[in-house]
């Protein structure tokens, strides 16, 4: 954008295209080199704060489903709600060592790809390790991980929030069985499917008090950027699922910091100015 007391022409555009260019091969005074899942633009949001990417990371457990867990019963169904709690709690686990161990603060952006067998639950965790410029290390305990992209987490610290970890849950529940009777009677009608209503309703309440309670161990105010997944199982269709996870946030300052958003840069170029070609 420009302004009456700096006229574009008074702007030698090759030579700062050309100093633009000669900086890419100039080493950056912050860190070697890294890897990670971050568009360009996140990163560049993330050097607006202060902060830099560090590494990919990631979280991986496989854990094991008691035979016989999805037979008819009532209720929870307790082995694979524990089961899948233990999945994500040693991903996450994995996930901060990781991210430690690579001299970043905590991992923003995090992938979770889930999957729900007969015999064991998958979880894997993939994100990226971010850190203040030229901070020190920190220990495992110490780092956060959170499912909101690094143009989320920016616009979170700019307006003076933090987050502080990952929450989750999730509870699979029977749907009772109906009677013959009541299936009998309901076959050519549209009639709700008050087992499956009932199952969902309490599966939706395990799930989301156990991801709360999470949230509340560390001592934050709210969840964003919740994920929700929920609906009978595949290979059980007696079964019902729900699972949810979301990002704990609390404020770091003692007042909400409002955020006035302008454009700085023009995205419509009336006239071509030079031929890039030129510059070789």
């Amino acid at each position: 954008m420009t302004t009456a007391d700096d006229p574009m022409h008074a702007l030698d555009l090759k030579a700062e295209v050309r100093r633009a260019m000669a900086s890419l091969e100039t080493p950056a005074p912050y860190g070697g080199s890294t890897t990670s899942d971050l568009s360009i633009d996140e990163e560049l949001n993330l050097h607006s704060i202060g902060w830099e990417p560090v590494e990919l990371v990631s979280g991986l457990s496989v854990v094991s489903v008691p035979w016989g867990a999805w037979n008819w019963g009532q209720g929870e169904i307790s082995a694979a709600s524990e089961a899948h709690e233990q999945a994500f709690r040693y991903a996450i686990a994995r996930l901060h060592n990781d991210a430690a161990a690579a001299g970043g603060h905590g991992v923003v952006g995090v992938h979770i790809a889930r999957s729900v067998h007969p015999r064991h639950i998958e979880l894997a965790l993939l994100g990226t390790a971010v850190r203040p410029i030229g901070a020190s290390v920190v220990t495992e305990h110490d780092v956060f991980v959170s499912d909101l992209s690094a143009r989320d987490f920016t616009l979170l610290m700019v307006s003076g929030w933090q987050p502080l970890g990952l929450a989750y849950g999730a509870s699979f529940v029977y749907a009772p069985r109906r009677s013959v009777g009541a299936v009998l009677q309901q076959r050519s009608q549209n009639v709700e499917l008050t087992n499956f209503t009932e199952a969902m309703y309490s599966a939706r309440e395990g799930a989301m008090e156990r991801m709360q309670a999470m949230a509340l161990a560390l001592k934050g105010t709210g969840v964003v950027d919740v994920t929700v997944i929920e609906g009978p199982m595949p290979f059980a269709p007696h079964a019902v699922e729900f699972a949810s996870w979301g990002t704990v946030v609390r404020r770091a300052t003692d007042v909400h910091r409002r955020l006035h958003p302008r454009m700085v840069v023009s995205l419509d170029d009336p006239v071509v100015l030079f031929d890039a070609r030129t510059l070789s």
